[in-house]
């Protein structure tokens, strides 16, 4: 393969993280990658946890290959949904590196990335001029992870389903674009089927409170409101990741039975410079395979010792909500890419990406290693 064929060629490799993580992207992106000039190859087993067989993407393109891990990783272009544990040891220097990485949030790895030569572009900060995200699933984020608190709170109120008691009360921090769709899934009690099975007359409906990020600074507030919440979520995108916005004290205001419904699930990074901690604080974040905690589940018992966790409830997170219906979100975030990776293999990777290129190529430009080390 000479340099060229190898800058063109993209790789699909595993996603090895916990078991339920089982997300790749399906043949029909493989074909678009295809027909966009590109050779594409796969690591062996790629899809087959969502249902796919090789010949499924062999017939996106004929000149496909099934490929094993070491392969797929020396492409010129490598493309999975989110970084494995092995990713930073198999990639090679000037690969294009297409991830969620998160540099914001996660500043020892991108720094690492730059340190290694590795051309690196973070799905998740590819951005329009107006600065919306181009690769999200914003709307799967608040559905699932609402349908999940709704399901756990029918279990710990012990009234929930006598029409007697008051209404749902759901609050909701932050405004944003996951906070918007954590409004509409919470009057649905996080799933249309909930509400067909709740909406009737009888039952008193579900009473919505949005705070903006201003409000979670009033904590005498805080307090008078959290003692009103069955279900308290957090859709907030904090400037400063190194403050939590809510105290581990004041969650010790919610009623025993609530939910905390955890959509932002930023990690615990304590020896990043400056820290970074989760938005509500003490609260465990869970993945894939666990994702429901109650008060006296041991995962609160494994956070850091410095994070104070005396005041538990219920809480549900997930590192990825949109992972919980894998096919449907691989299916969305494939015809997102498709533009994107077309620009990408037209410009031959993303060292030659310009900030004033085309509409796509500012887009992975904006999400660009490149574009985010000096501000780290």
């Amino acid at each position: 393969m000479d340099a060229h064929e190898h800058l063109l060629t993209v790789g699909l490799p595993l996603i090895s993280n916990e078991p339920g993580e089982v997300r790749e992207f399906l043949p029909d992106l493989a074909r678009s990658v295809a027909e966009a000039g590109a050779r594409v190859v796969v690591e062996e087993g790629y899809g087959a946890r969502m249902g796919y067989l090789a010949g499924d993407y062999q017939e996106a393109s004929r000149d496909l290959r099934v490929v094993d891990r070491d392969e797929a990783f020396g492409a010129g272009i490598v493309l999975m949904l989110r970084p494995s544990h092995d990713s930073l040891d198999r990639l090679r220097a000037g690969t294009t590196f297409l991830s969620m990485l998160h540099f914001p949030t996660h500043k020892v790895r991108a720094k690492e990335l730059k340190e290694r030569g590795i051309q690196a572009i973070a799905l998740d900060l590819i951005a329009d001029d107006g600065g919306h995200r181009l690769v999200e699933n914003m709307q799967a984020v608040a559905w699932n992870g609402l349908d999940v608190a709704f399901g756990v709170l029918q279990k710990t109120q012990p009234d929930f389903r006598d029409v007697r008691r008051p209404p749902t009360r759901v609050t909701i921090l932050g405004a944003g674009l996951v906070g918007k769709h954590a409004v509409e899934a919470a009057t649905k009690y996080g799933s249309l089927e909930r509400a067909a099975d709740l909406g009737c007359d009888c039952f008193p409906g579900v009473e919505v409170t949005v705070l903006g990020r201003n409000m979670t600074g009033d904590e005498a507030y805080l307090r008078r409101r959290f003692r009103n919440t069955d279900i308290l979520v957090d859709a907030t995108s904090r400037s400063d990741p190194s403050i939590p916005l809510i105290r581990n004290e004041v969650l010790g205001e919610l009623p025993g039975h609530a939910v905390i419904a955890d959509l932002a699930v930023d990690p615990y990074l304590l020896d990043d410079d400056p820290p970074v901690v989760r938005g509500i604080e003490g609260i465990p974040r869970g993945d894939l395979d666990d994702f429901v905690f109650a008060p006296d589940d041991a995962a609160w018992d494994r956070l850091p010792a410095a994070i104070p966790t005396d005041h538990r409830r219920w809480v549900v997170s997930c590192y990825s909500w949109p992972g919980i219906r894998a096919v449907e979100c691989m299916q969305r975030y494939g015809e997102q890419l498709v533009p994107l990776m077309r620009a990408l293999i037209r410009r031959g990777g993303a060292g030659f990406l310009r900030e004033t290129g085309g509409y796509f190529e500012r887009a992975l430009y904006r999400g660009s290693l490149d574009a985010w080390i000096d501000r780290l």
